[in-house]
């Protein structure tokens, strides 16, 4: 197993309204540095979200709700 990275996978529970505001919520997590991939589930209300190697996901998530929240200011995201 040389060479395998270690990548950090998350699950975060969300609230947002509606599915066009999780869409917004997806595209501003996957613009945040520390991120490699992101993706929000509507219906479950659910973030996931992969961490680049190296992030630390303390450091990385609060700038996430930060990018989330200006595209859509009543989100929340409970880390």
């Amino acid at each position: 197993m040389k060479g395998m990275v270690d990548i950090m996978k998350k699950t975060y529970k969300i609230e947002v309204d509606c599915a066009n505001c999780a869409n917004k919520m997806e595209e501003a997590a996957k613009k945040t540095a520390g991120v490699a991939d992101a993706t929000v589930n509507f219906m479950t209300l659910k973030m996931n979200v992969v961490f680049e190697e190296g992030a630390d996901p303390k450091e990385v998530m609060p700038v996430v709700l930060k990018n989330c929240k200006k595209v859509e200011d009543d989100c929340e995201i409970f880390f």
